[in-house]
């Protein structure tokens, strides 16, 4: 979650109002100089379940959170990229992997943070990767290889599962809820 906001980012004053702002239903951080209402929206994930030769390409996370634990390359939007844009950017800065093929599989609501979780699978386009700035090792593994224990995220696990049940090419987009743990 972001911390609220200080300071008004259109003026600068301090002491922001929490309080719902006219024209609103939900209490929003209001400047009280200049009026400006500063809107705090979810923030959008988007990673890929890439594929070669029936494996799947891990990256082992060497940044927190959680770190050392396993998940496949995901991470913020961006401004002025595109979900798939992003995706495969992350491919790109976490695995130095190229994806191919594309297609949409997941997306996944996180309230508890804030955040959709938007997932695509694809190809590993060469099958090479290498460990990128902000993971210690990448893996391609067979699903009975995956460490179903040590993966980073409930959404990582939820698709994975998924993907080894239903496979890339069923068609469906799964969507759904992730709730914390121990909220189920």
């Amino acid at each position: 979650m972001r911390p609220d906001p200080r300071h008004c980012p259109q003026c600068g004053a301090g002491g922001l109002q929490h309080r719902v702002p006219d024209g609103d239903t939900r209490p929003r951080h209001c400047c009280g100089q200049c009026g400006h209402i500063v809107y705090q929206n979810p923030l959008v994930v988007a990673g890929a379940i890439l594929e070669w030769r029936g494996k799947w390409l891990l990256c082992r996370r060497a940044i927190e959170p959680r770190l050392g634990m396993w998940t496949y390359p995901a991470g913020f939007m961006e401004n002025r990229e595109t979900v798939e844009e992003c995706a495969r950017r992350e491919c790109a800065e976490e695995a130095v992997a190229a994806a191919s093929g594309l297609r949409l599989f997941s997306v996944y609501s996180l309230p508890h943070v804030s955040q959709v979780y938007v997932t695509y699978a694809g190809t590993l386009s060469d099958g090479r990767a290498e460990a990128g700035q902000e993971t210690s090792e990448v893996r391609l593994l067979a699903p009975a290889e995956i460490p179903w224990d040590d993966l980073a995220f409930d959404v990582i696990r939820i698709n994975l599962e998924l993907y080894r049940a239903h496979g890339p090419d069923s068609g469906a987009v799964h969507t759904g809820s992730v709730q914390p743990r121990g909220a189920r």
